[in-house]
């Protein structure tokens, strides 16, 4: 293997930084945050067949889908004459884990020797140390601008979910997903966040997605949860919420703010569990606490200003674990897996979806293994696990979404006829 090529001062003005799909309108605006900083960014958009079959063509097939999808696009993009592969970077985020998710970076230079763009330097995108690059700085005010950019990701994301199975004109809740995104963007460019202008943005966003005429039918409510890029991407998940609005249903997911918060989290059960280092725990505390605190924020925001369902504070859907899994089993998505399912039953969506890669055994642990001892304390939720390769087809995947959907008719149909004889029935004679 040769030498890692580093990112270095002068290709931060000549080099154009790709960073792959997974949550569109949240990476758009993290690629603006860092054009803010001096950067050159660009959040991937392009899918199909092609990113499978180059992924398939430079990743050993043992390695989780979702490392061949990134590495695929990444490839695709290279080869696809839009850029100059000398002129730019590629960037992914490293956790640290014990996820295979952590190789990535190993992996993806590996598949770029063999692709030959050895070339191309390769960005982790870490707080934890793993690598450094002269030319790439993750500096606290970047930090802090991007904890920005998830939030307002979250949000439009929450309030497109609720919107767009009930939407009277066709296409209205796009529209406005493309507006604020849009608005929101050239706001991360600016030189100054305010956050009073944030939180009056939360407001604006909100009254603006409640003003879309809405239908009063009745939906299927189902719930997603799972490995991170297969539950997020439509690339990995073969546009689940689409298809699922589709067979008249509306979707929730839980953001990308919790995912966040999980990892922080993992740190305080650190010095807990194993005594990690005083500054270690001291710094997750305290971003814990400012990143919560935005949350709320959020929170405040849905509720003063529609009657839309907010997310679920996340100290309340961490304590939701409590008797099903510990909060050491953090391997992959952990006990955050779970707890998302916990979280869902909680607020009323019964019918839950665990999306994840074929083979991923953190998530056939606390996804799979914790379906049964969920449904056993919670009777009546009708949970399903589906599987994602480059094996698996897409009919097989649909048509096991479309039985969990009948059952989920079938239960709430055999509730409303119960509720009815209910109400009718008369009161006996004394």
């Amino acid at each position: 293997m040769s030498e890692r090529v580093m990112f270095t001062e002068e290709m931060k003005k000549t080099h154009t930084i790709l960073i792959p799909t997974m949550l569109p309108v949240h990476f758009k605006m993290i690629a603006q945050t860092l054009c803010s900083y001096g950067y050159k960014a660009e959040a991937l958009e392009n899918s199909g067949q092609q990113v499978i079959d180059y992924g398939l063509k430079y990743v050993h097939n043992d390695a989780c889908y979702p490392s061949l999808l990134i590495i695929g696009q990444f490839i695709d993009a290279l080869n696809s004459g839009k850029y100059d592969p000398h002129k730019v970077a590629l960037l992914y985020a490293q956790t640290g884990g014990g996820c295979r998710a952590s190789n990535y970076i190993s992996l993806l230079r590996k598949a770029l020797v063999k692709a030959g763009f050895e070339y191309v330097p390769v960005i982790s995108l870490n707080i934890s140390g793993l690598e450094e690059n002269p030319g790439f700085k993750l500096t606290l005010p970047l930090l802090h601008r991007m904890v920005y950019a998830v939030m307002y990701g979250d949000l439009i994301m929450l309030l497109r979910n609720q919107c767009i199975p009930y939407e009277k004109v066709k296409g209205a809740t796009e529209k406005k997903c493309e507006e604020w995104t849009n608005r929101l963007v050239e706001e991360m460019a600016s030189s100054s966040i305010n956050y009073r202008h944030i939180k009056k943005n939360y407001a604006a966003i909100v009254r603006d997605f409640d003003s879309i005429p809405k239908t009063g039918e009745k939906k299927i409510k189902v719930g997603i949860v799972g490995e991170i890029f297969v539950k997020f991407s439509p690339l990995g998940n073969n546009n689940l919420e689409e298809f699922l609005v589709s067979e008249g249903a509306e979707v929730y997911m839980a953001g990308l703010v919790d995912f966040c918060l999980y990892c922080l989290q993992n740190s305080l059960v650190d010095k807990q569990l194993y005594g990690a280092g005083f500054a270690k725990t001291a710094v997750a505390r305290f971003f814990k606490k400012v990143v919560v605190a935005k949350q709320n924020d959020l929170i405040k925001a849905i509720k003063q200003n529609s009657d839309f369902t907010p997310p679920t504070p996340f100290d309340h859907t961490f304590s939701l674990i409590k008797g099903y899994i510990g909060a050491g089993t953090k391997m992959g998505e952990g006990w955050l897996l779970p707890a998302e399912m916990l979280e869902l039953i909680d607020s009323g969506f019964k019918n839950i979806i665990c999306v994840q890669p074929f083979g991923c055994l953190p998530n056939h642990i606390v996804g799979k293994g914790m379906m049964k001892p969920i449904k056993e304390k919670n009777p009546g939720v009708n949970i399903v696990a589906v599987d994602y390769d480059p094996g698996a087809t897409k009919i097989n995947q649909e048509n096991r979404i479309k039985l969990m959907l009948s059952c989920a008719r079938d239960i709430e149909d055999t509730e409303e006829i119960t509720e009815e004889k209910t109400e009718k029935k008369e009161p006996v004679p004394v």
